[in-house]
């Protein structure tokens, strides 16, 4: 059985739900992975509110669209972020602007509640960020110790250990996307974070072969390394476009502009191996949806869209019951 196609709303929250909801069913996909920003998905009214989270599924019914996770990278982010300048005040409300410690309590409430919301919407996966206290650490210099990278790996169980006992208690697993700025941005991390977060079962990952390609990490042994906490699935591609004047840290330079050491694409359009990630996702029994997050600075969006998920209905291939040789054996 294929496995469903959806888009990712995040990219997409200037537009309604109802609006998005109508486009996304008329393009061919199967549902939605409602952001919770925009009007796509309040997760405050969702944990409240029971009939919220039936109007929000009635609206994709409309489109003969499903809803199989929500997603919640901007409070996520401000869990352990900093939060020391400007750019996140945008990520929480008006009242705590400027405050790191106040947009970091309304971050946290936030998660809890998207779990209870996620519930609510009868689903079994947040995706999010976790933000990291570190980041700003990855180059060793001024130089730094061990003790301060651990600080960081315990801060982040401190503060999402308290978080995950509330997803257990409402059955909701939160999946990571490992990326840059997170607590988890390859292979090596994402196993310290593991181990950091005492191997709950509550705690996995979101998939992303984009940003694991361009940092260089083989997103198909990344599958294979961890096979159990495969929790959901991004499909976006990138491309490395290094020409000897830039560098894989990009520059300065903004997505899109002329010199970036690296960029996404839409899909079908970069580097990503989708064809070995799909069968790699079969090996490990994979069975969840397949959800296009589109981003591509050089293209129409609605453009992309479209022909992202004839793209990945046609990578998707059915796993094999049965040997093809089969039929030569004589037992």
């Amino acid at each position: 059985m294929a496995r469903p196609v959806t888009l990712f709303t995040g990219q997409w929250a200037d537009l309604p739900l109802t609006e998005l909801a109508e486009k996304a069913g008329r393009w061919g996909y199967e549902g939605l992975e409602l952001a919770c920003w925009g009007d796509h998905f309040d997760p405050a009214k969702g944990a409240a509110d029971p009939a919220y989270c039936e109007n929000q599924k009635k609206i994709l019914e409309e489109n003969n669209l499903n809803v199989y996770a929500v997603s919640h990278h901007l409070a996520g982010q401000l869990v352990c972020d900093l939060n020391n300048d400007g750019r996140s005040d945008a990520f929480a409300p008006q009242d705590c602007a400027g405050d790191a410690e106040k947009k970091r309590a309304w971050a946290v409430e936030t998660m809890k509640q998207t779990a209870i919301a996620a519930r609510n919407m009868g689903l079994n996966v947040v995706n999010g960020f976790t933000g990291s206290s570190i980041w700003h650490l990855i180059y060793s210099f001024p130089p730094l110790s061990e003790n301060q990278i651990e600080d960081g790996f315990k801060y982040f169980s401190d503060m999402w250990n308290p978080i995950l006992d509330v997803f257990d208690e409402n059955g909701v697993k939160f999946a990571l996307e490992v990326h840059p700025t997170e607590i988890a941005f390859d292979i090596i991390t994402a196993e310290r974070a593991l181990e950091a977060i005492g191997r709950r079962e509550a705690f996995g990952f979101n998939f992303d072969p984009s940003h694991l390609l361009w940092q260089g990490v083989d997103p198909v042994k990344f599958i294979r390394t961890f096979p159990d906490r495969i929790y959901h699935v991004h499909m976006k591609d990138a491309m490395v476009t290094l020409d000897g004047t830039s560098s894989i840290l990009s520059s300065c330079l903004d997505f899109g502009q002329p010199g970036r050491g690296w960029d996404f694409r839409s899909l079908g359009r970069g580097e990503v191996d989708f064809e070995e990630i799909i069968r790699a996702l079969n090996e490990i029994g994979y069975e969840g949806p397949l959800s296009v997050e589109w981003e591509d600075a050089a293209m129409d969006r609605e453009a992309g869209a479209q022909e992202s998920v004839n793209f990945v209905k046609e990578m998707d291939l059915p796993p094999s019951s049965r040997g093809f040789d089969d039929a030569f054996s004589t037992e």
